[in-house]
């Protein structure tokens, strides 16, 4: 068995080879076919009237080669573009399309707003002015009249259960 598949691959490399040629070959006639169809062999006019005929002949061939490889174009990339969606919806229906991981982007609510209504948005939306206000001169008061007072008084009231009692309703 070793013995036939070593004898076996080089048999087929040489049939390979000799189609590779063949087909070389068949191109090379293909090719001749069409250039002796399509391009006779150029012959030199002798007066300018025959000069003049043979340009505009040659003009008229080449707009249209030219329409033919618009037309061949336009295919192109219609075709391009029509494989491009076909593969999307290939990947919508397989739902498994990976959604990329999105940065986090720091934005105020007034910023927020703007990009979300455009010009619309005239109104600043201050998000403090809700919250509670604290005044800071009363607890000042508070702190002033603490210091003033004796330190011995203090330790006093807050000695024993009914100075632990006073201070917990003090702080509630």
């Amino acid at each position: 068995m070793l013995q036939t598949r070593q004898n076996f691959k080089p048999l087929l490399l040489q049939i390979g080879k000799s189609m590779i040629e063949e087909e070389a070959r068949q191109a090379e006639k293909e090719k001749m076919k069409y250039m002796e169809e399509h391009c006779p062999t150029p012959t030199v006019p002798t007066c300018m009237q025959e000069l003049q005929d043979l340009c505009r002949k040659l003009h008229k061939q080449i707009d249209l080669v030219d329409e033919e490889r618009y037309d061949m174009e336009f295919k192109l990339t219609k075709s391009n573009k029509e494989i491009g969606d076909l593969k999307i919806k290939v990947q919508d229906l397989k739902g498994k399309f990976k959604k990329p991981v999105l940065k986090r982007v720091r934005m105020s609510a007034d910023a927020m707003l703007a990009a979300l209504l455009g010009s619309k948005h005239k109104v600043s939306l201050d998000l403090r002015a809700n919250l509670k206000q604290v005044k800071k001169e009363v607890k000042d008061e508070v702190r002033e009249e603490k210091q003033t007072s004796d330190w011995r008084k203090n330790v006093e009231d807050k000695s024993g259960m009914d100075g632990r009692k006073k201070m917990f309703e003090a702080e509630a």
